[in-house]
């Protein structure tokens, strides 16, 4: 295990599986304690023992994102458990793919209320305590639809977008605090949402990159990990993209 993060506490919203399991189990594997949420109570405490099962400590939060109330809730008993949190991994996201002209208002509303209310909810309440601290890293997981657009995916691209917007804002706005804000941007990931693509779209996607294969979720984790480490000290208001040159 590293000591990167020792003594850090990372919350991470979505962490029960891919790309957030991976964050989690990456953040403690650099020694930080690590806060998992998610909707299921069963994987949430799954993923939670996970995490305690590398060396550090690790707590469990089922919440829903959406839902202010509940992100209260969990970043009070992140707080009522480890006093602090360092860092936020904003991952919670869900689809509801359609075209435009079928997607249903309510297909627009929970995508929205998830990738992009849900990240300012947790923002906010965990900032009140970065602030205090005079530190902390908050680490918001776009994708590259919020720069390119995907067909078939308005919702998904409108709130990625925000995200990215969101992420600048914050960083301009905790920066005095000694709060970095940032934002990595996962392009074709093999993950159960990716592995649930038809096959025609995941290929067309695949011939659009150069380097012709899918990421790892850890590829990802391991860029939240740089950014949530003393090495990137230097770094807010950035979008890193992981996309093997889907995106440049």
């Amino acid at each position: 295990m590293g000591d990167g993060l020792a003594g850090r506490v990372a919350l991470v919203t979505g962490a029960t599986r891919g790309i957030g399991r991976a964050i989690a189990l990456t953040l403690a594997e650099a020694g930080a304690s690590v806060v998992v949420s998610g909707r299921d109570p069963a994987r949430v405490a799954e993923a939670a023992s996970t995490v305690e099962a590398l060396g550090v400590p690790g707590l469990g939060v089922a919440a829903d994102v959406a839902s202010a109330e509940d992100v209260k809730r969990l970043v009070g008993e992140a707080q009522e458990r480890f006093g602090r949190v360092d860092i936020l991994v904003n991952n919670a996201g869900i689809t509801r793919d359609a075209l435009l002209v079928r997607m249903k208002d309510a297909d627009w509303d929970e995508v929205l209320a998830v990738d992009l209310r849900g990240a300012f909810y947790a923002s906010r309440a965990v900032a009140r305590l970065m602030m205090r601290q005079r530190s902390g890293r908050i680490i918001n997981i776009a994708s590259t639809a919020g720069v390119m657009g995907n067909a078939g995916q308005a919702n998904y691209s409108a709130a990625k977008a925000g995200l990215l917007g969101l992420t600048k804002a914050l960083a301009r706005e905790l920066a005095h605090w000694g709060i970095l804000v940032n934002a990595v941007a996962p392009g074709l990931i093999e993950t159960d949402m990716t592995a649930a693509l038809p096959p025609e779209a995941r290929e067309g996607l695949l011939a659009q990159v150069p380097l012709k294969r899918a990421g790892t979720a850890q590829e990802v984790a391991e860029v939240v990990r740089f950014l949530a480490s003393d090495a990137a000290g230097y770094i807010t208001g950035q979008v890193i993209h992981v996309n093997g040159g889907l995106y440049m």
